[in-house]
């Protein structure tokens, strides 16, 4: 390939359902960013982990259970037969590069390289380092960080990439590449030239997703890569936080969306953060019928330039209709095979909720009130809800959730009226059909928790509205009545979970189930709407652009 400008660093990075390096929304937007990238030339390089996320199992109960099952990568990646080194603690480990290639729809490619360290010259708990996504304790996710930073501008060196313009950090898991960066540039001049080439883009105000580690552990693994003195230098408040690190040294922060924004410069204060909300990739995640539809009336511009689909109101909105009427067959035809012939029909208002499960994501948010919710189906036209989802291993919150909401299925199995289902071991794969599929996406994040959110921009794309909460990227794509319906008000700092799930059934009952039986044409013109307003604008060719002017090129 030719020397890539910009190197892109990310703990994980979805691109496959076969390819399980990737764990929810962090790793499948780093994949369309990167495919973005490919279809619009621009020279860019990932970086991430040969790290397995885990396969879920629900049991009878509602437990969630993780395996970890042999996977082979020469099935889906090529080995390199470039090999790095770098120490744990003192000991030297050996780390493989695999490679993949994402070709653009000009023909372009963009590159990812995965770290491994199953390696034979490695012992028995080196080797291990990258076998699972987000497990393990403390000093394991430490161990990874040293793979993925110090190892990823190491990987960079072996590879012969010269002349990198921006090293850009996907949130703090990579900030340790500042750490060899400096290095590097200590060596020349004893300056910091580098944080010129530093971007950091931040994807969580969610204490748990900022990375902090102990003095002792940091030292005590990163003995041989820096001195104490100067690794004292890069600590916050006596530890290694590893968003700190990363704020301190970039030049240009982010994000990820116009409220993330608002809320980081709150959390983080002495930093100049600018928001870019962030894009799915059109192509990957537009369903075949609609993009038939969408090259029909179209042509095939849309593939190259998504604002095209602000003209889609030139295709008759029946036409989408029967399209989503399709895929949404196909859906209920894969959840009755799923749930034992749990008899879903096509005819019934159907709500797609898949998410990872965790507290602030409020998956009981439809359930607080069991019910007014079995009332509202049982007068309106009956409903059906499809779940999705997984809880972090160590979530034991969050696995109470997923637990809960299982047993509220199990105890509605008798009704007529309401039927749900959930889909185990949620990939990209069930997300395509799920966001293509539902007639509703429900998002029920606690405000202002949702730094941005993708799922509901992957309905939009589709012609799905979104009932949900006013926070990340709906504060922007939202339009009541127009491109979906709203949880809570704009003005609002924080959740009241009782009053939201009044609202909530309230809008079900009184504006959305109405609309959905009623008006067939009201529902079809909001279809085309969604794809019309958001699925041009919430879109990853956008979100690169706008790296490129605001972040890459300066």
């Amino acid at each position: 390939m030719t020397n890539p400008k910009v190197a892109f660093f990310s703990m994980e990075i979805g691109i496959d359902t076969e390819i399980p390096t990737y764990s929810g929304g962090l790793g499948v937007l780093a994949g369309d960013i990167l495919r973005s990238a490919a279809d619009l030339g621009v020279s860019m390089v990932g970086i991430t982990l040969l790290a397995r996320h885990f396969v879920q199992k629900i049991d009878k109960d509602g437990n969630q259970i993780e395996t970890y099952p042999h996977w082979d990568p020469a099935k889906k990646l090529s080995l390199r037969p470039e090999k790095i080194s770098l120490f744990i603690e003192d000991r030297e480990v050996q780390v493989r590069i695999w490679e993949y290639r994402f070709k653009g729809v000009t023909g372009r490619q963009t590159f990812i390289y995965f770290l491994d360290t199953n390696c034979k010259e490695n012992n028995e708990q080196d080797r291990e380092i990258t076998s699972h996504l987000y497990s393990g304790d403390l000093e394991w996710r430490l161990k990874q960080e040293i793979i993925l930073g110090i190892g990823g501008i190491k990987t960079l060196d072996a590879l012969g990439f010269k002349d990198i313009k921006k090293y850009h950090l996907n949130e703090g898991h990579s900030a340790l590449a500042i750490i060899e960066l400096f290095k590097k540039e200590k060596t020349k001049s004893n300056s910091c030239v580098f944080c010129d080439k530093l971007v950091f883009t931040t994807h969580t105000p969610v204490p748990a997703g900022h990375d902090r580690f102990p003095s002792w552990m940091a030292e005590k693994l990163l003995q041989k890569h820096i001195d104490k003195k100067d690794l004292e230098s890069f600590y916050y408040k006596n530890e290694l936080n590893m968003t700190h690190l990363a704020l301190e040294h970039s030049r240009y922060i982010n994000g990820v969306a116009l409220k993330h924004g608002q809320v980081s410069r709150g959390m983080f204060p002495n930093y100049p953060i600018d928001s870019i909300t962030n894009g799915i990739h059109h192509l990957f995640w537009t369903s075949e019928p609609l993009k038939k539809i969408f090259t029909k009336y179209l042509g095939s511009a849309w593939e190259k330039d998504p604002y095209c689909l602000r003209y889609i109101f030139s295709a008759p909105v029946q036409e989408i209709a029967d399209a989503h009427l399709k895929l949404k067959r196909k859906l209920i035809n894969f959840v009755n095979k799923q749930e034992n012939d749990l008899k879903m029909k096509a005819s019934v208002l159907t709500i797609g909720w898949a998410r990872r499960f965790t507290l602030y994501k409020r998956s009981y948010l439809l359930f607080m009130d069991i019910a007014r919710l079995k009332e509202i189906a049982k007068n309106k036209g009956g409903l059906q809800i499809i779940f999705a989802g997984e809880a972090a291993p160590n979530d034991w919150k969050g696995k109470e959730n997923l637990k809960y909401v299982f047993q509220i299925k199990k105890e509605l199995e008798s009704s007529q009226d309401i039927k749900i289902a959930f889909i185990e071991n949620y990939n990209i794969e069930i997300a395509k059909l799920l966001v293509s599929g539902v007639d509703l996406w429900l998002n029920t994040p606690q405000i202002p928790m949702e730094a941005s959110g993708t799922s509901g921009m992957k309905a939009a794309l589709n012609g799905v509205p979104s009932l949900s909460s006013l926070d990340g990227w709906w504060l922007e794509g939202h339009l009541e009545n127009v491109t979906g319906w709203s949880i809570g008000k704009r003005e609002q700092e924080i959740s009241d979970d009782q009053k939201e799930a009044q609202e909530l059934y309230d809008k079900l009952e009184n504006i959305i189930i109405p609309i959905y039986y009623q008006d067939k044409t009201k529902w079809q013109e909001i279809m085309q709407s969604c794809i019309m307003l958001n699925g041009s604008m919430f879109n990853s060719h956008r979100m690169v652009k706008q790296y490129l002017i605001n972040a890459y090129l300066n």
